[in-house]
């Protein structure tokens, strides 16, 4: 089941590249999908939601909890 998280600060390709960049270092398999303008990423992987939030975090960005 995919995973939508919200990233307010994601504001640029470079930002975006970043993101896939860590979590396929860590979760080569996931499927990532990222809209810029929705500031949204979707993940569809095995790992766990709170994987992904850390992954994310780690790289820098802030992740919505709405």
């Amino acid at each position: 089941m995919a995973l939508k998280l919200t990233v307010p600060t994601l504001n640029s390709s470079d930002a975006a590249d970043t993101i896939k960049s860590v979590i396929l270092s860590s979760e080569p398999d996931t499927h990532i999908d990222i809209n810029l303008e929705a500031k949204t990423i979707t993940l569809d992987g095995e790992a766990s939601e709170e994987t992904y939030k850390q992954l994310i975090e780690a790289a820098g960005y802030q992740i919505s909890t709405k």
